[in-house]
């Protein structure tokens, strides 16, 4: 049975539909995204200084100092982690990018980071963070065929807010690609 928040919230987004459509960003162009992820971090790190994979997804500090980008165009069906056939346009940008990126530097690693807003309870949106993030990379994996070794994923839910609501707001729902192979030991 659904609560009222649930059932105002699934209204809410199919009355705004079109205009949420409009309002969203455009895909970013694989060269946007490869100059991006290209960046040099803001903080070079000793070696000394290194961290995990695992630390370095527990740590905000060290993400905000990674070259990143997010990608707030890829639709995803209310509370669905598969990534539609229609926006796999989209998703071949990102491919492009990565594939000229690993193409120049085979170490390169990045980051899939799962958002979502925060409409429903902090544990199905991180959960749905976590599967919209390994949904992406699979269809990066086997439809574009980006090693897999170079993709890491995280869902962090509703976590880091673009813009602080707990109402819905299509800017907060996006992957953050993370470039972190400076970072790691």
């Amino acid at each position: 049975m659904l609560n009222r928040r649930t059932l105002a919230a699934a209204l809410i987004a199919v009355l705004a539909a079109p205009s949420l459509a409009a309002a969203q960003a455009t895909t970013p162009s694989a060269s946007q995204i490869e100059r991006q992820l290209q960046a040099a971090p803001t903080m070079k790190l000793k070696p000394n200084q290194r961290v995990t994979v695992r630390e370095f997804k527990r740590r905000p500090d060290l993400r905000r100092m990674a070259p990143s980008i997010d990608i707030q165009s890829i639709n995803f069906a209310f509370g669905s982690a598969e990534v539609p056939y229609s926006q796999y346009g989209k998703v071949e940008n990102i491919a492009n990018a990565l594939d000229r990126i690993l193409r120049r530097d085979p170490d390169a690693r990045v980051l899939i980071e799962g958002h979502t807003d925060a409409v429903g309870s902090f544990q199905s949106n991180q959960a749905l963070s976590e599967r919209r993030a390994a949904s992406l990379k699979q269809t990066l994996v086997r439809e574009f065929g980006i090693p897999r070794y170079a993709l890491e994923t995280v869902g962090y839910g509703e976590e880091f807010l673009l813009v602080p609501t707990q109402n819905e707001n299509w800017r907060n729902r996006r992957v953050t690609l993370r470039r972190y192979d400076a970072f790691i030991r």
